[in-house]
């Protein structure tokens, strides 16, 4: 897929002309200056190409306004805003769960996942009619339905109902759409799902890889699922993703971090990235993550309360996720260096999405070449382990369950500890369930799903982790923006 990022470097925007009325000055008129427009476009297969590789560049974290990290970390218990105080301090309202409609942030957030949408729908409703082989035309509208649910999927975690646009932006219907219910947008997402997974292929030669492809599918529905409650409908999709044999965990943790393991065969669905593009397609995490002496923001700092999550022997060894995860006092850094606490407000930084400085020095930061991995193998595992406890299948959660611990005992430098990740042996279901959420945060810590899980976990649990200034029934969702409130007449 980073050799897709050679063949477009400029992001078509196609299909959005609006006829204007006479009475418009000549100013107003004017003659469209590109090369295309949305009658000369989606001409032929390299069009269709072109069009549905814009989506995936619509979601790239090349785009600072992709602040999935600020609602998955930053607003959860694993993790403050950092930085300097003053810098970005919209992102402290999110943190602080007192964000309004005006918060730049959230409305910056808002019009990039509707941004990935337009573009999506652009490529389903005009792809059908270009003359092509079935089987391309096929699997490009099915890209594109598949970004189009996970812009939709972390739209309703993040918003609760919202408009759901289905169609390119050529009417006034198809512009000023209402709220829809949640159970509506779910069931958008599992029909886009479903139709992807039935036309997109298992994998790809080398020159496409990083595409969507039939097990991303299928473990976004699972998950979807999921978060819905129906656990033997995820189970379901879980059990087609691993039927298609080509999914593991790799044999050491860190290695999954690192720019030669991108598209391993533990990733599920990696966004793509490309470092020393123009226009840039690189990841800008790296510089939003680093600290200052880097050229970095040093924003997303971990807290204690999630270095302390992660298991301690009695002799003081740690599970060997913590280091790979976090950057703390007296280990050792990206570089090779030893990390220096007073680099972070809490004394943490997260190590996640970034690179050594041999691989991206500090005047390219913002221009990384890592991807960002949003499902893995190990998530899969977790989520099934979830699902069989909720039906009463513990032996089969267990075993789940402690894959993921074996591997993390597997990535430990030297003799393992009795008492360091031993396996979950319990078969009551709340004690099961509680070892399952404790080892989602520690598997997946930084990696922007804290929150959410939080959130599906129910009110206890989520007012339990985030104190006193958290009310589950009122902060859950974010404010939609002020500004589609006063754009979009379907909403008032």
């Amino acid at each position: 897929m980073k050799r897709i990022f050679n063949t477009i470097m400029v992001i078509l925007v196609v299909g959005i002309m609006l006829t204007l009325n006479s009475g418009c000055t000549d100013f107003l008129t004017e003659e469209l200056r590109g090369s295309f427009s949305s009658e000369t476009f989606y001409q032929n297969d390299k069009q269709a190409l072109q069009a549905v590789n814009g989506v995936y560049n619509a979601i790239a974290f090349s785009n600072p306004d992709n602040a999935i990290w600020i609602f998955g970390d930053v607003a959860s218990d694993d993790a403050v805003k950092g930085g300097n105080p003053g810098d970005q301090s919209e992102i402290t309202y999110i943190d602080e769960f007192t964000a309004d409609a005006n918060n730049g942030i959230v409305s910056d957030y808002w019009s990039f996942a509707y941004e990935a949408i337009a573009r999506a729908n652009n490529v389903i409703a005009n792809v059908p009619a270009v003359t092509m082989d079935e089987t391309l035309k096929n699997r490009i509208i099915g890209e594109a339905k598949f970004i189009r649910a996970y812009s939709y999927f972390n739209l309703v975690n993040i918003f609760g109902k919202v408009p759901l646009k289905l169609l390119p932006q050529l009417t006034f219907e198809a512009i000023h759409v209402p709220l829809f219910e949640i159970a509506d947008i779910y069931a958008r997402i599992e029909q886009d799902l479903t139709d992807a997974a039935a036309v997109l292929p298992v994998s790809y030669t080398a020159s496409d890889m990083g595409r969507v492809t039939k097990g991303a599918a299928l473990g976004l529905l699972g998950k979807v699922n999921l978060y819905e409650g129906k656990w033997s409908a995820a189970l379901g999709y879980f059990q087609q993703l691993e039927s298609l044999g080509i999914y593991g965990l790799l044999p050491n943790f860190a290695d999954i971090f690192r720019l030669a393991s991108e598209n391993s065969r533990e990733s599920i669905f990696e966004i793509q990235h490309l470092t020393g593009q123009n226009p840039m397609t690189g990841s800008a995490l790296n510089q939003w993550f680093a600290p200052a002496s880097e050229g970095g923001y040093y924003f997303n700092a971990p807290t204690q309360m999630l270095v302390d999550a992660f298991e301690k022997s009695t002799t003081g060894e740690v599970d060997p996720r913590l280091d790979v995860s976090v950057g703390r006092d007296g280990q050792v850094w990206l570089n090779g260096e030893i990390f220096n606490g007073s680099l972070s407000p809490t004394g943490f930084l997260t190590k996640k999405h970034q690179q050594p400085l041999s691989e991206v020095p500090s005047s390219l930061k913002g221009d990384g070449d890592l991807n960002y991995i949003y499902l893995r193998y190990a998530d899969v595992l977790l989520m099934k382990a979830e699902a069989f406890n909720e039906i009463n299948q513990a032996d089969s959660a267990k075993a789940n369950l402690n894959r993921v611990r074996e591997r993390a005992r597997a990535s430990f430098n030297g003799t393992l500890p009795a008492d360091l990740l031993a396996d979950i042996t319990t078969t009551d279901q709340s004690q099961l369930r509680i070892a399952i959420q404790k080892e989602r945060r520690v598997e997946l810590a930084q990696e922007f799903h804290r929150y959410f899980d939080l959130m599906r976990w129910g009110k206890a649990y989520a007012e339990s982790a985030l104190g006193p200034d958290f009310n589950y029934e009122s902060k859950r969702f974010l404010p939609i923006p002020q500004a589609e409130i006063d754009a979009n007449q379907g909403i008032h």
